[in-house]
């Protein structure tokens, strides 16, 4: 099988999604080469050849411009499948690819069980095992579920931008200011997830977190419940944070979840469920009811 590997340009560099890209095509056992609109001179740690198309030229992000680069690279290199990062990039410009060649695209990947993808669903509850029915496709990764992988500069092969007109100009990123909570610089997190049960449990896992020094936060269910503000939210759609501890109470682990902390230093997490994916990830997992462990823990701390 071969993958080609979609890398994204931001902020001065391939972003760190590109080397996930990487993980997962080296455990479907892939040959794999890669493509970018960045500077020809950019800085790539992959042990393979990238096509770089000028980001001078064809601009940081044109959806059309960018779909037909891809186009003529996979009229050059045939590729069976073409991966993106499950990211805004992805999310606009896979479906245009797949609509284009006709082919299927799976969105959302979180694993691969054979020649099978493994995706989420039901609000990230179920999983599923789906298969393309045509010979090639279009893919996009979770952010987080697959591990990334770096090597030796990448060998950089130019790829021809044509001018064309185009109705469409990119004017460049406007990024949102932060407000409420900035859990990136706290060294320890307590977090409440849907196993609190009710917005009044909140405070439960507050108390715990004053006790510690640490921050609040939450995981989705919480906030689409309107439990605690979005600025509280830890995941793919929150908050990516790396405390020295966190505390995960209620928290299932669902991926988007897992992808916003698993890099912090030590994970303990509290779940009714012995089965819960948290325990993965987790250095100590309690099995326990967090309404009767947490208060107790607290009272001891």
């Amino acid at each position: 099988m071969k993958a080609l590997l979609i890398g994204e340009y931001k902020n001065g560099h391939i972003d760190e999604s590109f080397y996930e890209l990487v993980g997962f095509a080296n455990k479907i056992g892939a040959d794999s080469f890669g493509f970018a609109v960045a500077p020809l001179d950019v800085n790539i740690e992959y042990a393979g050849k990238v096509y770089i198309a000028d980001v001078s030229k064809a601009k940081e992000y044109n959806p059309k411009v960018h779909k037909d680069l891809i186009l003529k690279l996979i009229e050059q290199e045939n590729p069976d499948i073409v991966v993106f990062s499950h990211s805004s990039y992805g999310w606009d410009l896979a479906p245009r690819l797949a609509a284009a060649l006709k082919v299927a695209q799976i969105s959302e990947i979180i694993d691969v069980d054979n020649d099978e993808y493994i995706v989420p669903f039901c609000n990230a509850k179920l999983r599923r095992k789906v298969k393309p029915n045509t010979q090639k496709a279009v893919l996009t990764l979770q952010s987080g579920a697959f591990s990334p992988v770096k090597s030796n500069t990448a060998q950089i092969e130019p790829l021809d931008y044509i001018e064309q007109d185009d109705n469409l100009e990119f004017q460049g990123f406007e990024i949102t200011e932060k407000t409420g909570v900035d859990l990136t610089k706290a060294e320890v997190i307590v977090s409440a997830g849907r196993g609190v049960g009710k917005k009044e449990n909140i405070e439960i896992v507050r108390n715990l977190a004053k006790a510690l020094k640490g921050e609040l936060g939450a995981s989705r269910p919480v906030v689409d419940a309107g439990w605690l503000d979005p600025s509280y939210q830890v995941g793919t759609t929150g908050q990516t944070v790396a405390p020295k501890l966190y505390i995960a109470c209620g928290i299932s682990g669902a991926i988007q979840h897992l992808a916003g902390m698993k890099k912090s230093n030590f994970i303990v997490a509290i779940n009714k469920d012995k089965d819960a994916p948290i325990a993965e990830v987790a250095d100590v997992f309690v099995v326990a009811d967090l309404l009767e462990f947490v208060p107790v823990l607290t009272s001891k701390l």
